[in-house]
Protein backbone atom coordinates (compact mmCIF):
# COMPACT_ATOMS: atom_id res chain seq x y z
CA UNK A 1 0.00 0.00 0.00
CA UNK A 2 1.21 3.17 -1.09
CA UNK A 3 -0.02 7.07 0.27
CA UNK A 4 1.67 10.48 -0.21
CA UNK A 5 1.28 12.48 3.15
CA UNK A 6 1.08 15.73 3.29
CA UNK A 7 0.59 18.32 6.21
CA UNK A 8 -1.91 21.05 5.23
CA UNK A 9 -3.04 23.90 6.75
CA UNK A 10 -6.75 23.00 5.02
CA UNK A 11 -7.91 20.79 2.36
CA UNK A 12 -10.90 20.03 0.97
CA UNK A 13 -11.97 17.58 -2.22
CA UNK A 14 -14.86 18.89 -4.57
CA UNK A 15 -16.89 16.82 -6.97
CA UNK A 16 -18.79 18.91 -9.27
CA UNK A 17 -18.35 22.05 -7.76
CA UNK A 18 -19.68 20.43 -4.36
CA UNK A 19 -17.57 19.83 -1.20
CA UNK A 20 -17.73 16.41 0.38
CA UNK A 21 -15.09 16.25 2.43
CA UNK A 22 -13.09 18.71 3.93
CA UNK A 23 -10.39 19.44 6.81
CA UNK A 24 -8.54 22.34 8.80
CA UNK A 25 -5.04 21.61 10.23
CA UNK A 26 -3.66 18.14 9.50
CA UNK A 27 -2.68 15.24 7.00
CA UNK A 28 -4.20 15.17 3.24
CA UNK A 29 -3.13 10.98 2.79
CA UNK A 30 -3.22 9.70 -0.99
CA UNK A 31 -4.39 6.65 -0.91
CA UNK A 32 -3.05 3.28 -3.31
CA UNK A 33 -3.77 -0.25 -2.65
CA UNK A 34 -1.37 -2.39 -4.88
CA UNK A 35 -2.02 -6.02 -5.56
CA UNK A 36 -1.36 -8.57 -2.54
CA UNK A 37 -2.17 -5.37 0.22
CA UNK A 38 -4.13 -6.87 2.84
CA UNK A 39 -6.11 -5.42 5.83
CA UNK A 40 -3.15 -5.98 7.83
CA UNK A 41 -1.11 -3.71 5.62
CA UNK A 42 -3.37 -1.02 5.84
CA UNK A 43 -3.23 -0.75 9.46
CA UNK A 44 -0.14 -0.53 9.79
CA UNK A 45 0.04 2.35 7.28
CA UNK A 46 -2.58 3.87 9.04
CA UNK A 47 -0.89 3.47 12.91
CA UNK A 48 2.29 4.53 11.13
CA UNK A 49 0.65 7.77 9.25
CA UNK A 50 -0.98 8.49 12.82
CA UNK A 51 2.26 8.49 15.13
CA UNK A 52 4.31 10.22 12.47
CA UNK A 53 5.97 13.24 14.05
CA UNK A 54 5.91 15.85 11.24
CA UNK A 55 4.25 19.31 13.15
CA UNK A 56 6.29 21.49 14.63
CA UNK A 57 6.31 21.67 18.92
CA UNK A 58 6.89 24.67 20.93
CA UNK A 59 10.24 25.01 20.03
CA UNK A 60 9.03 24.98 15.82
CA UNK A 61 10.90 21.27 15.92
CA UNK A 62 8.97 18.73 13.88
CA UNK A 63 8.09 16.56 17.21
CA UNK A 64 4.45 16.22 17.50
CA UNK A 65 1.47 13.63 15.46
CA UNK A 66 -1.90 14.67 13.74
CA UNK A 67 -3.40 13.09 17.01
CA UNK A 68 -0.74 15.54 19.24
CA UNK A 69 -2.13 18.30 17.64
CA UNK A 70 -5.72 17.15 17.25
CA UNK A 71 -5.19 17.30 13.48
CA UNK A 72 -7.59 16.04 10.65
CA UNK A 73 -7.13 13.40 8.25
CA UNK A 74 -8.62 13.99 4.51
CA UNK A 75 -8.44 10.58 2.80
CA UNK A 76 -8.71 10.62 -0.98
CA UNK A 77 -8.22 7.34 -3.20
CA UNK A 78 -5.15 7.85 -5.97
CA UNK A 79 -4.73 4.68 -7.74
CA UNK A 80 -1.97 6.50 -9.98
CA UNK A 81 0.41 6.22 -7.04
CA UNK A 82 0.83 2.95 -8.74
CA UNK A 83 2.34 4.07 -12.09
CA UNK A 84 5.28 2.52 -13.32
CA UNK A 85 7.00 4.73 -16.19
CA UNK A 86 9.63 2.71 -16.51
CA UNK A 87 8.59 1.45 -20.04
CA UNK A 88 7.50 4.39 -21.51
CA UNK A 89 5.59 7.49 -21.11
CA UNK A 90 1.98 6.31 -20.91
CA UNK A 91 2.08 5.12 -17.03
CA UNK A 92 1.09 1.07 -16.68
CA UNK A 93 -1.40 0.86 -13.64
CA UNK A 94 -0.81 -2.89 -13.23
CA UNK A 95 0.00 -3.05 -9.53
CA UNK A 96 -2.60 -0.95 -8.42
CA UNK A 97 -5.64 -2.90 -7.04
CA UNK A 98 -8.23 -4.52 -8.81
CA UNK A 99 -11.20 -1.76 -8.47
CA UNK A 100 -12.80 -4.26 -6.23
CA UNK A 101 -9.63 -5.01 -4.17
CA UNK A 102 -9.11 -1.31 -4.04
CA UNK A 103 -12.38 0.21 -3.05
CA UNK A 104 -12.81 -2.52 -0.05
CA UNK A 105 -8.82 -1.93 1.26
CA UNK A 106 -10.06 1.59 0.84
CA UNK A 107 -13.16 1.28 2.71
CA UNK A 108 -11.04 -0.72 5.59
CA UNK A 109 -8.63 1.75 5.82
CA UNK A 110 -11.12 4.91 6.31
CA UNK A 111 -13.53 2.29 8.53
CA UNK A 112 -10.05 2.07 10.77
CA UNK A 113 -9.06 5.62 11.08
CA UNK A 114 -12.92 6.71 11.67
CA UNK A 115 -12.78 3.82 14.92
CA UNK A 116 -9.07 5.33 16.13
CA UNK A 117 -9.17 8.95 14.97
CA UNK A 118 -12.13 12.15 15.61
CA UNK A 119 -11.74 13.79 12.54
CA UNK A 120 -11.72 12.04 9.56
CA UNK A 121 -13.22 12.94 5.75
CA UNK A 122 -13.24 11.64 2.87
CA UNK A 123 -13.42 11.59 -0.73
CA UNK A 124 -15.20 9.26 -3.07
CA UNK A 125 -13.44 6.19 -4.41
CA UNK A 126 -12.88 6.19 -7.32
CA UNK A 127 -14.71 9.57 -8.78
CA UNK A 128 -13.26 12.60 -10.74
CA UNK A 129 -12.13 14.72 -7.51
CA UNK A 130 -10.43 18.16 -7.73
CA UNK A 131 -8.78 18.39 -4.50
CA UNK A 132 -7.81 21.81 -2.82
CA UNK A 133 -4.61 21.85 -0.15
CA UNK A 134 -2.30 24.57 1.87
CA UNK A 135 0.64 22.43 1.98
CA UNK A 136 2.06 23.40 5.12
CA UNK A 137 6.06 23.82 5.23
CA UNK A 138 5.69 22.41 2.48
CA UNK A 139 5.61 18.74 4.08
CA UNK A 140 5.30 16.12 2.36
CA UNK A 141 5.96 12.21 2.53
CA UNK A 142 5.74 9.46 0.98
CA UNK A 143 5.15 6.15 2.66
CA UNK A 144 4.85 2.47 1.66
CA UNK A 145 3.79 -0.59 3.73
CA UNK A 146 4.39 -4.46 2.49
Amino acid sequence: MKAVIQRVCEARVDIDGQTVGAIGEGLLVLLCAERGDTDAVADRLLAKLLKLRIFADDAGKMNRSVQDVGGGLLVVSQFTLAADVSGGNRPSFTQAAAPDDGRRLYDHFVAQARRTHPVVATGVFAADMQVHLVNDGPVTIPMQMN
